[in-house]
């Protein structure tokens, strides 16, 4: 029986770690893909990196506290992604910023056809 349990226990770590490098790999495959897709200087990749790093910081903290709702953490993303977004036009060409939102539509078009296949 404590073998079994002790199975489980290394398996789950094993899961739950193999899930948070998955989501890790994708934020960056992300960054590394608005990096090229809008042709970013080196100036520009400086302000990003620094930008996304503030506000990964700041959705990490909202997702880990449990005293707010999951509708309220829903609202408080939302303004978190508007503000950055924001902050983004202040270094981004115009050109730039039209096409971040084009890539951030197609992310997300796909995210909602992969939630649709999922629930099949």
């Amino acid at each position: 029986m404590k073998k079994l349990l002790m199975a489980l226990m290394v398996t789950g770590i094993f899961v739950t770690t193999g899930f948070a490098q998955d989501k890790d790999k994708s934020a960056a495959d992300w960054d590394a893909k608005v990096k090229t897709e809008l042709k970013l200087s080196s100036d520009q990749i400086t302000k990003y990196d620094a930008l996304s790093k503030e506000y990964k910081t700041k959705m990490d903290g909202l997702a880990q506290d449990a005293s707010v709702s999951k509708e309220a953490q829903k609202e408080a993303k939302m303004k978190m992604k508007a503000e950055k977004e924001t902050k983004l036009a202040e270094f981004l060409s115009p050109e730039q910023m039209t096409k971040y939102r084009e890539l951030v539509s197609d992310k997300k078009k796909k995210m909602e056809n992969k939630d649709k296949t999922d629930k099949s």
